[in-house]
């Protein structure tokens, strides 16, 4: 009998087809090891995106491949995920205590930005991912409402916020610093002071994934945000109504114009389902985020519906990954996460923790 070696299972386990995001693990340098002893084979896989709900799948995959090999006895996989900084804006610092921020945008109000940046939030953390949001939206903040937090943040050490804890996420928001029916009469550089404040005084703790739900529109504080933030990459929300895709397309020019790349578009309220007789209608029209993507040589990541649900839940203080993990709904969420994490993992690390800091003396 042959004797199995890990150079013969190689080129079987780096074909694999990894289902979080559809790349052979080859590609994503995935296999950290394989080890032979006899018949018997283990394999150690590290993800660098949170996929926690594909892990059998996957396991099932390697193992199905490795058995491919002859004289394969038992195989064990270990699965581990290792989410790493990935490169912002050139000349712009990363966040201590932040690895990547995604931003969630889009050019106008109504189209559900906040309640797709709570979801998308919430499924990152169901994936395995450690999570916060900052609610950057000053005059209309929504996070504290939608994800059932409230109180004033608490200071350890006189000079940070502590962020909330809101269904395993780390939370801030002015909304937390003032009363629900204050105005908030500011003019831009005011606020985007205050939002820079939030964001660079909020001790955020080991976060994989900050996500910053950023006020509508393209004016001077999204603007000044998009220069002054690290950004990993931007996500565009809209909906299929052409009036919302005008705007849409301005906030990705926004993004595009300071060097923050475009994850992709999610498109929501892409259909209503009658809760009474299942009819689906395209109520803002259809396939517009989808004509939006392939105009700008981008991804849609996820065509969202527009229920009732959602709505109520995100009302509730639980939105609808927490409120219900394993619904179809949350699985679209779950699955729109995936896409961003991943499309992050394959973008250009940040080794400017790397760099040598440079100092000039004076000679004498």
């Amino acid at each position: 009998m042959t004797a199995i070696s890990d150079v013969q299972l190689q080129p079987l386990l780096q074909a694999v087809v990894d289902p979080g995001s559809g790349r052979v693990l080859g590609e994503s340098k995935a296999v950290k090891s394989v080890k032979v002893e006899g018949a018997d084979v283990a394999v150690d896989i590290e993800l660098g995106y949170p996929a926690a709900s594909q892990h059998a799948a996957l396991r099932a995959a390697v193992i199905a491949a490795a058995k491919g090999l002859a004289g394969v006895g038992n195989v064990s996989v270990a699965i581990s995920t290792k989410v790493v900084a990935h490169a912002v804006q050139r000349g712009v610092q990363l966040l201590p205590g932040v690895k990547n921020i995604i931003a969630v945008a889009s050019g106008k109000g109504g189209v559900g930005k906040s309640t797709t940046a709570a979801n998308l939030a919430l499924a990152l953390h169901a994936e395995g991912a450690r999570v916060g949001v900052l609610d950057a939206d000053v005059y209309g903040p929504s996070q504290p409402l939608m994800l059932g937090a409230s109180g004033r943040p608490e200071s350890l050490d006189g000079q940070n916020m502590e962020p909330h804890i809101a269904h395993g996420l780390q939370v801030n928001s002015i909304g937390f610093l003032v009363d629900d029916d204050q105005a908030m009469i500011w003019r831009g550089p005011m606020a985007t002071q205050a939002l820079e404040q939030l964001l660079r005084q909020t001790r955020w703790q080991e976060l994989d994934y900050l996500i910053v739900d950023m006020p509508p529109g393209t004016g001077d504080i999204q603007l000044t945000l998009s220069q002054r933030v690290p950004v990993t990459g931007a996500v565009i929300v809209t909906t299929p109504q052409d009036i919302a895709l005008i705007d849409a397309k301005k906030g990705l020019k926004m993004f595009e114009k300071v060097g923050v790349p475009i994850l992709g578009i999610v498109e929501n309220m892409a259909v209503h389902i009658c809760s009474n007789c299942g009819h689906a209608e395209h109520i803002f029209g259809a396939e517009g985020g989808a004509r939006m993507a392939a105009q700008y040589g981008t991804e849609l990541l996820a065509a969202l519906p527009l229920a009732m649900s959602i709505r109520a839940q995100a009302d509730s203080g639980t939105p609808t990954v927490a409120a219900e993990p394993d619904g179809e709904v949350a699985a679209l969420y779950k699955g729109l996460a995936r896409k961003v994490s991943s499309k992050i993992a394959a973008q250009g690390k940040d080794y400017s923790a790397k760099f040598p800091s440079i100092s000039i003396s004076k000679s004498t």
